[in-house]
C-alpha cells in the first residue's frame, strides 16, 4: 500500500497529538513530542495545522512532521515504523523536493530520531550532519527534592508575568500574553503546566513550561528560561527541579529536554538539577536551491 502525505487541518490536530502521545516511551530515541506541538501552538491552531504534516498507510498515521519555521522539519515515527523502508523513502522524497511544499528552496534542516532509516537515506541523498544537540533525561521513579524556592503555577491572570520572563530570557523573543493564551487553548495544554520561580521580593525570575504525554510516559521541558537580570543565583536549577516535580505529579515517568550542545551553561544547569546527558544528536541539512 502506498504512503500518503497529508495535512491534518485544525480539526485533525487532536488526533495528531494523540498519536504523538502514544509514540512516547522510556528508552525510545528522542523525537518530536506532543509538547513541541503545544509550544508551537502559541501561534494559534490554524498556523499549527498549516505547519503539520502526516504520513499514513491505509489510514494509519506512521510519521508526523512539524515545520518549526520555514527551514526546519521536526519528525516523529511510530515505534514499529522507525525502519520502514517505504515510509522512509516517501518522507525523503517529500522533504527533498521543494515543489512538495514541505521544505522550500535554500538551506533546509530535518530533525529525525536517531536510528530512523530516514536519516540513512537522507545521508545517501547528499544531506549533511549539522549542529549537535544534547538531550538530557531524569527518571521520575524516585522522589524529586523540593527546589528550595517559591514556585507558582501560572494561570490566565498571571500570563503577562510568564510572558515577560520568557521575553527577558531569550534574545529576540517576541512572546506575548496573547501567545500564552493561544498556547493554553491548544489540545496539548490539557497535560501541561507553566511555572515561575519568585525571588524574595516576589518578582518572577524564571519560567518553564512542562508537557506530559500521559501517565507513565516521558514529559518534556519546553521552554525554560531565567530572566537575564537575575542569573547566577541558581534559579535555573531550581525551576528545572520544580519542572521535574510538576511532571511527576502529572504522572510522567521521566523528564526530557534537548538543548544546543554549544549552550554549555544550559547543559550544566540541567545536569545540576539531576538530568543525565544522553548521546548527542544532530540535525541534517542540505542546500536545496
Amino acid at each position: 500500500m502506498t504512503i500518503e502525505m497529508g495535512r491534518p487541518g485544525a480539526d485533525g490536530l487532536g488526533d495528531v497529538v494523540r498519536v504523538l502521545r502514544e509514540w512516547q516511551y522510556d528508552g525510545a530515541p528522542v523525537q518530536l513530542h506532543p509538547g513541541d506541538v503545544g509550544w508551537f501552538w502559541r501561534f494559534g491552531g490554524e498556523r499549527t495545522a498549516e505547519a503539520t504534516r502526516t504520513w499514513s498507510r491505509a489510514g494509519e498515521v506512521l510519521a508526523v512532521g512539524l515545520l518549526d519555521g520555514a527551514e526546519l522539519l521536526r519528525l516523529a515515527f511510530a515505534p514499529e515504523a522507525l525502519r520502514d523502508e517505504d515510509l522512509a523513502r516517501q518522507v525523503v522524497e517529500d522533504v527533498s523536493a521543494p515543489e512538495r511544499g514541505v521544505l522550500l528552496e535554500g538551506t533546509v534542516y530535518v530533525e529525525a530520531p536517531m536510528g530512523a532509516l530516514v536519516q540513512d537515506l537522507l545521508f545517501k541523498d547528499g544531506w549533511e550532519s549539522g549542529e549537535p544537540w544534547t538531550p538530557l533525561r531524569r527518571d521520575l521513579g524516585e522522589p524529586v527534592p523540593d527546589p528550595g524556592v517559591r514556585v507558582e503555577v501560572i494561570g490566565p491572570e498571571q500570563a503577562h508575568e510568564w510572558a515577560a520572563v520568557v521575553r527577558a530570557s531569550f534574545d529576540g523573543s517576541t512572546f506575548t500574553d496573547e501567545r500564552w493564551h493561544a498556547m493554553a487553548a491548544g489540545a496539548p495544554y490539557v497535560d501541561a503546566r507553566c511555572l515561575v520561580v519568585r525571588n524574595g521580593q516576589g518578582e518572577a525570575v524564571a519560567a518553564v513550561a512542562v508537557w506530559s504525554a500521559g501517565e507513565g510516559k516521558p514529559g518534556l521541558i519546553e521552554p525554560m528560561g531565567v530572566h537575564r537580570a537575575h542569573r547566577g543565583h541558581g534559579y535555573g536549577r531550581a525551576i528545572t527541579v520544580a519542572a521535574a516535580r510538576a511532571l511527576q505529579e502529572l504522572g510522567s515517568s521521566s523528564v526530557i529536554v534537548c538543548t544546543p550542545s554549544s549552550n554549555v551553561g544550559a547543559v550544566a544547569t540541567y545536569q545540576s538539577a539531576g538530568l543525565e546527558q544522553l548521546p548527542e544528536r544532530r540535525d541534517l541539512n542540505r542546500n536545496a536551491s
